[in-house]
């Protein structure tokens, strides 16, 4: 007993000091998207088109892809299990016309189609199995068209009557890194584990909503306006504290 003890003891010796000694490296993907927002369905349709840079030392055959807004698509998600183990019915008992989801799905990987096999028991997870492998070095282009129907706010994104706020919103691979894939569900606790790359977003929007988001904005004429908003708050601004001089004063 104690030869067989000891034997497992080496291999899992072994196995460990192998994973440790695989160099770091991390995948890149650069994403371009273009999507206009229906506020009447509170909807946000569009294409995105995703540059993955494989930079691991091995070729890979598939790539797990997150589509977290079908969170909200099943009541039996991780999310859904997460809210009622943390003692909230609010998503268990909303209507369906407030749950949100992906669909209009059809992926591409360097123009041909592929096959997506989801997930059974996570709808916001993917698998696209690829027609040829990545070899270590290469990328691909992965695109597919996709609408979001926009939930409540249930948990960080969703829309309150016309006011949206959008976050995980768009298909993702997951990241694949020393360890292997990480395919995580969404879920309402703690940050998320992402692949670095770069963004070219463009939003259509109906005239009287103001875009807040990260990045440097491209559109000429809504910097102006944004630059004219700016210099209208300096002036309320500057008039409120003159009044609070005033009121020391007295």
């Amino acid at each position: 007993m104690k030869g067989h003890t000891s034997l497992l003891f080496f291999f899992l010796m072994f196995l460990g000091k192998n994973v440790a000694q695989k160099a770091y490296f991390q995948q890149e993907v650069n994403y371009q998207i273009a999507v206009s927002l229906d506020d009447k369905k509170h909807a946000l349709s569009g294409t995105i088109e995703m540059i993955y840079h494989n930079n691991a030392p091995e070729s890979l055959d598939f790539i797990y892809i997150l589509l977290q807004p079908n969170a909200y698509k099943s009541k039996n998600s991780a999310f859904a299990q997460q809210e009622l183990r943390n003692g909230s019915t609010r998503f268990y008992f909303a209507e369906p016309s407030e749950m949100g989801n992906l669909s209009n799905l059809n992926f591409e990987v360097d123009s041909k189609k592929v096959e997506v096999e989801v997930d059974k028991s996570n709808p916001d997870i993917a698998k696209v199995k690829l027609n040829t492998p990545i070899l270590s070095g290469k990328n691909v282009k992965i695109t597919t068209p996709f609408t979001y129907k926009i939930p409540f706010p249930f948990s960080r994104g969703g829309h309150a009557g016309q006011q949206y706020l959008m976050t995980q919103w768009y298909p993702r691979p997951a990241v694949y890194d020393a360890t292997g894939w990480h395919p995580q569900p969404y879920l309402d606790q703690g940050e998320f584990y992402q692949e670095f790359g770069s963004f070219d977003v463009s939003i259509t929007l109906p005239e009287n909503y103001i875009v807040g988001a990260t990045g440097v904005l491209q559109t000429p004429s809504e910097v102006v306006f944004l630059k004219e908003k700016v210099k209208y708050t300096e002036g309320v601004l500057s008039m409120k504290k003159d009044k609070l001089k005033i009121k020391n004063v007295d």
